[in-house]
């Protein structure tokens, strides 16, 4: 990625899922990089998605399917790069899918409010489960998907729609616009999250910020909390500190083993651990103690869907 490439991913990262905040950068800047590498219709309209297939897939054998979600002003390749899934698919042999948000007036986003604009974008992504489903040996008890800002607060929507289909998912500094309230699918879903304590747009203890000036965003912990509680898990976590400034708080003993792991990274900022370098003044700085992805992937490894969905 070049450094203007990185300026351009930062600018419109911060633009996490508001819809009308300086629409014209994230147009432009689509526009300008966009790579996706295929298309379907969905409900009359074209959606975009980008796909990867690695060398080393053993095609005798059903694969894992990984859909990552990319921030609201974003688009499928720069979650690709932002990511940095491609590497751990190459080495696990599974398959990714970098879908994008629908094009529109503004930026691309995942549409997070109860309304006819998520039913379509939910509509979205299980057809494209149901397309690469009917072109590879899919696995359909490891369907994952994870997310950056807005596509964290789309992973949320996915666990409350698509239950009986994703096996667990991945929050990474999610922008979370839904109430629980709205999440009438209470099944239990595994949930790994990663959120800096220095996040400037979606706050890690909650509130307002520049992006979203009049609808507070919930505090992370709270919000991990009540998804414990959804999955039936031991009230307290177990907290342990891995690294300088990282604590792993996890929840144990739930329903259906839907384990809930929560990463706290001290002056993290709005970013993707271990990820796709972005200039700290954008998004503040990128905690490189661990590798989001890694992380990700090791506990997907360990959630398979249950027989009680």
């Amino acid at each position: 990625m070049t450094v203007d490439r990185r300026w351009i991913l930062a600018a419109v990262l911060t633009l996490i899922g508001v819809p009308g905040v300086v629409a014209l950068i994230g147009a432009v800047s689509f526009q300008a990089a966009n790579r996706s590498n295929r298309t379907m219709v969905v409900a009359g309209q074209e959606r975009e998605y980008l796909l990867y297939v690695p060398a080393s897939l053993d095609r005798t054998r059903p694969a894992p399917l990984v859909i990552s979600l990319h921030g609201a002003g974003l688009w499928g390749a720069a979650q690709r790069e932002i990511s940095q899934w491609n590497r751990v698919a190459d080495r696990e042999r599974f398959l990714v899918v970098y879908p994008s948000g629908a094009p529109g007036a503004g930026p691309r986003v995942w549409h997070l409010e109860a309304n006819d604009s998520l039913p379509q974008d939910v509509r979205f992504i299980a057809a494209l489960i149901d397309t690469l489903a009917a072109q590879f040996d899919i696995d359909r008890t490891r369907i994952y998907a994870d997310g950056l800002s807005n596509g964290g607060g789309m992973a949320f929507a996915l666990s409350c729609t698509l239950s009986d289909r994703i096996a667990a998912v991945g929050l990474v500094g999610p922008a979370l616009t839904l109430p629980w309230r709205w999440c009438t699918d209470r099944h239990p879903i595994p949930a790994i999250w990663f959120h800096g304590t220095a996040d400037r747009a979606a706050p890690y203890h909650g509130g307002t910020s520049l992006v979203a000036p009049t609808e507070p965003f919930p505090s992370i912990p709270a919000f991990v909390a009540k998804w414990a509680q959804r999955n039936r898990c031991g009230a307290t976590p177990q907290d342990s500190s891995i690294a300088a400034d990282i604590t792993r708080s996890v929840y144990t003993q739930c329903a259906d083993d839907a384990t809930v792991v929560l990463y706290t990274i001290r002056g993290g900022g709005h970013t993707w651990p271990g990820g796709g370098p972005l200039p700290d003044a954008w998004v503040g700085p990128t905690n490189r103690e661990i590798d989001a992805t890694s992380l990700i992937w090791a506990f997907f490894c360990e959630h398979p869907l249950g027989a009680g969905r």
